[in-house]
């Protein structure tokens, strides 16, 4: 089947807008299951009445899983402010209510955070067996209340039109921690940018009232989860660094 050009390529799926639908086409690398196992989440996230594309199918096409959804039109946060600078802290701000907002869904039946982030500390190849114990004794020792969590958090996962932000791609979402995703999103901007982190983190906790401390006790955690992704954009030895702050 003929999808034509890609209109995104990630790091497990490339992302095709056919028919006004849109086609996310899995890795051949991926495990059985792993599109079902996203759409779940996305339906889900849906369900709590977040502004999420709806699920229309999931089947194989030529011999490759795939989700076909919804076509959210408009242009991603993230190009938008490219274009806009000078409105950084505006669409920054924008970004921060909505993530807020997801926060305080209280999530069921969806998997749990401390679940998906001790199979990535275990699948780490970078840490070697007693790094892995001192993170997942950490981890264990983690107490919060279990509140939905996009996982994936930014700029280029907000689909801006003229009426409504819509949120895409949850297949890292979860039950659990806002403070772990809010460092989650801070490590992602910190990547390209620490000026753009250190606005996303200022504003997140002066909208919330959490303070850098409550979110920095996450920081070898996810940075050690990071490291299970392969993401070939990311330094391994910047999440290192961080994960031996622990």
């Amino acid at each position: 089947m003929n999808l034509g050009t890609p209109t995104a390529t990630g790091n497990t799926a490339i992302v095709y807008l056919y028919e006004n639908k849109i086609y996310k086409v899995f890795n051949d690398s991926l495990p059985a299951g792993e599109s079902m196992k996203e759409a779940k989440k996305q339906q889900y996230a849906r369900s709590c009445g977040l502004t999420v594309p709806e699920i229309y199918d999931v089947t194989n096409i030529d011999g490759k899983q795939v989700i076909i959804m919804e076509h959210m039109k408009g242009r991603p946060i993230g190009d938008i402010l490219a274009d806009n600078r000078e409105r950084t802290e505006y669409y920054m701000g924008m970004s921060v209510d909505i993530q807020m907002g997801i926060h305080q869904i209280k999530a069921h039946s969806i998997e749990p955070m401390s679940e998906k982030l001790h199979r990535q500390i275990e699948s780490a190849p970078e840490l070697n067996h007693y790094m892995k114990s001192i993170l997942l004794k950490k981890l264990d020792s983690m107490t919060f209340e279990e509140k939905l969590c996009h996982g994936d958090f930014h700029l280029y996962n907000l689909i801006l039109s003229e009426e409504k932000v819509s949120i895409i791609d949850w297949v890292d979402s979860s039950a659990g921690d806002r403070r772990a995703d809010v460092y989650r999103t801070y490590l992602l901007y910190s990547q390209v940018s620490k000026e753009l982190a250190d606005m996303y983190m200022r504003l997140y906790c002066e909208k919330s009232g959490l303070s850098n401390e409550e979110v920095f006790q996450w920081a070898p955690i996810i940075a050690a989860a990071r490291l299970s992704e392969g993401v070939s954009a990311e330094d391994p030895k910047r999440l290192l660094e961080i994960v031996h702050q622990i």
